[in-house]
């Protein structure tokens, strides 16, 4: 009978505590920040509510994820993050267009205002069922100064005596009770309102699911493309060579007793495009999913290939872990598809290579000192990366004046598992 009594004990002093947690978000973060943010929106025409805006956007979301993350962990009520992608590059009026047409801003901003008087009253209910029932058992039956409001108004004490305030200790009880099974479904309500404002439009989704549909046919065509490349090279390359060397092995088994110097030639050649095969195949196979990105993951793998270029390259990556193998995989072909562009078309002296991980993103900034003028819609090649990110929710920006430098920026949402001690950086 204790076990259940602390137990409930427990559940409702939880519920209470974030029941208080919500009236307080309410009251001390929304309702500021909502007239901040709606102060800052008039500013923009002054100049400063430019970069204060979308400032209070900002922390208007880190509120709105906040609360996303208590519906889930106390009602298991999901709520989908709506928000646009940040373009990459993005100056401060790019940042303010960015965050001004997104839906899920002007979303948000309502519900730190509407949120104000909702959290309030199921806050209250959530909580203050089992507030008013302790104060009911603990508080009203025996302090005088008490009668004339609580439970005074609902329970007139003077008029029953003794009879009143065990009346009172038992309904407090029984009300303390109730509030535990009770207190979770008010806070439900008040995720599930949340949810309401919170969550993806059914525009939003639809949305999504085209992009979605598109990318999932880039990602198909090129691995369609990808195979087809495959196979060429096989069939080109050391297929054909493989078939030379059998060729040759035959021809040097027939002369072998009747001219023994044209067949040692003979096999001195096959020798040789045995090895040439083979370095084809290992360039094949590096083309598909290089070892060292496999054994030494991303920053590794880059640093490998800095090395292998005939331009210095500064190298800075920054990754506290690894992330897993399809999204290692595009950002280390995408990374190395840029390096190739800067070597063949750019006339640089220098480039550099940055990546690091934030946010849940990984951003990797790839530049060099050349000539410039690069423009992602005319070479296949930039198309074919910014396909690749797409299919992984990833963006790319050319910054390429005439004259340089250029700066290609991409970015991947991710996460990294199996943290390092310590970041890297050096030059390849």
């Amino acid at each position: 009978m204790s076990e259940l009594l602390r137990g409930y004990g427990r559940r409702a002093l939880i519920c209470f505590g974030r029941a208080v947690v919500q009236i307080v978000l309410a009251y001390a973060v929304n309702l500021p920040l909502f007239i901040v943010t709606v102060l800052s929106i008039a500013f923009i025409p002054l100049g400063f509510g430019v970069v204060l805006a979308p400032v209070m956007f900002q922390a208007i979301r880190t509120i709105a994820n906040q609360q996303r993350a208590w519906a889930a962990e106390w009602s298991g009520v999901r709520i989908p993050v709506p928000y646009r992608a940040e373009p990459a590059g993005a100056g401060v009026f790019g940042r303010l267009k960015w965050i001004l047409t997104d839906p899920a801003s002007w979303r948000d901003l309502l519900w730190t205002f509407v949120n104000v008087p909702v959290a309030l009253v199921l806050g209250v209910l959530a909580g203050g069922l089992t507030l008013y029932g302790l104060e009911g058992v603990f508080v009203a039956p025996w302090l005088a100064q008490v009668v004339d409001y609580g439970w005074g108004p609902f329970w007139p004490l003077d008029d029953w005596g003794v009879v009143g305030v065990v009346g009172t200790i038992v309904l407090g009880a029984a009300l303390t009770a109730v509030s535990v099974p009770l207190g979770p479904l008010f806070l439900e309500a008040h995720a599930r309102f949340s949810q309401s404002l919170l969550a993806p439009t059914r525009e939003a989704l639809a949305e999504r699911v085209e992009r979605l549909t598109e990318t999932r046919s880039d990602a198909v065509d090129a691995s369609a493309a990808e195979l087809r490349r495959i196979e060429r090279d096989l069939h080109d390359g050391a297929q054909a060579r493989l078939v030379a060397l059998s060729m040759n092995i035959g021809l040097a088994e027939e002369m072998m007793k009747h001219d023994p110097e044209t067949a040692q030639k003979l096999l001195a050649e096959a020798r040789e495009a045995s090895g040439t095969a083979l370095t084809e195949l290992r360039d094949l196979v590096r083309g598909i999913h290089p070892p060292v990105l496999a054994e030494r993951g991303l920053d590794g793998a880059v640093r490998a290939l800095a090395l292998t270029l005939p331009l210095p390259v500064d190298v800075h990556i920054d990754l506290p872990g690894r992330g897993d193998a399809p999204m290692e995989s595009a950002a280390y072909f995408a990374v190395a598809e840029m390096l190739a562009n800067v070597v063949k078309h750019s006339a640089a002296r220098r480039a550099w290579v940055q990546i690091e991980h934030g946010g849940g993103r990984l951003m990797m900034i790839v530049g060099d000192d050349g000539t410039g003028g690069a423009d992602a819609a005319a070479g296949s090649g930039m198309r074919g990366i910014e396909r690749r990110l797409a299919a992984f929710d990833g963006t790319m920006a050319v910054t390429s004046p005439v004259g340089g430098p250029t700066v290609v920026t991409m970015e991947l949402p991710c996460a990294l598992s199996s943290p390092r001690t310590s970041p890297s950086s050096g030059t390849g």
